[in-house]
């Protein structure tokens, strides 16, 4: 098993993809997820105010009030990734079938809870979707908690193939293209990152020619 420290810094504003209301998310949301502890633990979590915030999508709380996401949206984001990246030619995730269980068997995330780490408060965002249906288009307003630009989460990343971690150092990169959190199509939730098991990034490292080569073996 090979394992790499993450830490990612958000380039836009990532929006809260929980419901702020507990029964909803007990009773659909949560219910979605594979065992039952994960409903439990994450309407525990939420610590919303029903009345104020069931229309809302929220960030789940830690016990002293901090935001945090879980180890499943980091999952969920880099099968999205893989997805994507798996129609481009001459990927590392081209080369994955099966890629869901594939990821859900073999890429794992150490932290259960990944506290967002950022400066003031926490923000809101409303914005208009517009959906077609029987009765034509409608519109409904969106809204969502958001943790600004520059916020950190950090967490370690677990490969039960060594290899594995090449296509892990490319999905990561993907988030630059396509983010974390709700609306993260229109470019909510993207971000850069780094390595910190390794003095430079991964995904800045330069590479070495041949001449750099020689004069060091010299």
């Amino acid at each position: 098993m090979r394992e790499m420290k993450v830490e990612i810094t958000f380039m836009e504003a990532i929006l809260g993809t929980a419901s702020g209301n507990p029964e909803l998310h007990s009773e659909f949301i949560a219910s979605k997820a594979p065992d039952a502890q994960t409903k439990e633990e994450e309407v525990a979590a939420l610590g919303a105010e029903e009345v104020e915030k069931k229309d809302m999508t929220v960030f789940p709380r830690t016990e002293d009030g901090k935001p945090f996401l879980y180890d499943y949206q980091i999952k969920g984001f880099v099968k999205h990734a893989c997805g994507m990246l798996r129609n481009v030619k001459d990927t590392e995730s081209e080369k994955i079938k099966s890629y869901k269980k594939y990821i859900d068997g073999l890429v794992f995330v150490e932290e259960r809870k990944i506290p967002l780490e950022f400066e003031g408060e926490v923000g809101n965002l409303q914005r208009p979707l517009r959906a077609q249906t029987a009765q034509g288009e409608r519109i409904a307003l969106a809204n969502s908690e958001t943790c600004p630009a520059g916020t950190k989460i950090t967490f370690t990343v677990q490969v039960l193939k060594d290899d594995l971690m090449k296509a892990v150092v490319e999905w990561l990169n993907y988030g630059k293209l396509n983010g974390i959190g709700q609306w993260h199509n229109s470019g909510a939730g993207r971000f850069t990152w780094k390595d910190l098991s390794d003095s430079e990034p991964t995904e800045e490292k330069p590479k070495r020619g041949r001449k750099k080569k020689e004069e060091e073996k010299a």
